[in-house]
């Protein structure tokens, strides 16, 4: 086990983020992804080790565009689909953020390996 030197960031769709990926591809009824549906379909994302609340909030301030065009992108690329308009607001609606303060990895057998996060990648993951 190894304690890693990152807090972390959950970050879960909300209904409103579950409507706008319905309205990508209309269905009828029973076609509807549905919350539960979409609820294993959270992101971490590790972040610098952030020890106060102002500290986080500004964190989030400074990139919430960038974690919001990544959770866009991973339900549709043609960003012509997108909501008009990306801003605090629509972050807030989207997603529901939950901080932890300590990430650690459980995973004794396998080094940590780092990749730049593309759109390939995302829809690989998004296959499996």
């Amino acid at each position: 086990m190894k304690l890693l030197n990152r807090s972390a960031l959950s970050v879960k769709p909300t209904q409103a983020f579950l409507d706008w990926i319905n309205s990508l591809e209309p269905t009828v009824g029973d076609d509807d992804l549905t919350i539960d549906d979409i609820d294993r379909e959270n992101t971490v994302y590790l972040i610098p080790e952030m020890d106060t609340p102002e500290a986080l909030e500004a964190f989030i301030n400074e990139r919430y565009m960038e974690i919001l065009e990544t959770e866009l992108r991973a339900w549709e690329e043609d960003e012509r689909q997108w909501p008009e308009r990306l801003d605090w607001a629509l972050f807030q609606r989207f997603v529901q953020v939950e901080h932890s303060y300590l990430a650690v990895d459980l995973d004794d057998e396998a080094p940590l390996e780092i990749a730049e996060v593309d759109d390939a990648l995302l829809l690989e993951n998004d296959r499996d």
